[in-house]
């Protein structure tokens, strides 16, 4: 989230000489040395860091957390980070069961999102989990290794893939 400056009370100095505006309102907010709060490994921290190198950078959570595979799949397109998936090409087919069962394909290629309901094409990657252990994983109530250990989460194809997709959606 950031706060802009053109607010409908401002929008007429802006519109009336918007490189003053810039000089004088925008300028000194820019170069305002300040905590900027950001997702680790997001865009939005590589972003910062490059473009203002005096604001000093806190991590915070997203603060999303999906209550349901639904709400999970609904929130991907929010959360992509399109520069993280910067030399990623990939097809990932979700099969949830359990409470609630749902498949789902999400595409990732030149720095896109695509996700689908069903499977759709040849996947790269698979997944399948038990739904409620999936929203577990998600909100770190449970790790991987114990899930994938206990049979609840299977994969089908590369790992490095899987790690590539969560990189596209730091939490």
């Amino acid at each position: 989230m950031s706060v802009c400056p053109a607010g409908e009370d401002v929008i007429g100095e802006f519109l009336d000489d918007r490189k003053k505006f810039l000089k004088e309102v925008v300028k000194p907010l820019q170069d305002k040395s300040e905590m900027v709060y950001v997702v680790p490994n997001s865009d939005a921290e590589d972003h910062v860091k490059k473009r203002f190198p005096h604001k000093q950078v806190r991590s915070v959570s997203n603060g999303l957390r999906s209550k349901s595979i639904r709400a999970f799949l609904g929130v991907l397109p929010h959360m992509f980070q399109r520069n993280q998936a910067k030399d990623l090409a990939a097809t990932y087919h979700f099969t949830f069961t359990g409470e609630e069962n749902a498949q789902a394909t999400v595409i990732i290629k030149n720095k896109t999102l695509t996700v689908e309901k069903g499977h759709i094409g040849d996947a790269d990657f698979q997944l399948i989990a038990d739904s409620q252990t999936w929203i577990r994983l998600l909100a770190k109530e449970t790790g991987i290794l114990s899930a994938v250990m206990s049979g609840k989460i299977r994969t089908k194809g590369q790992l490095k893939l899987l790690k590539a997709f969560s990189r596209c959606f730091p939490s």
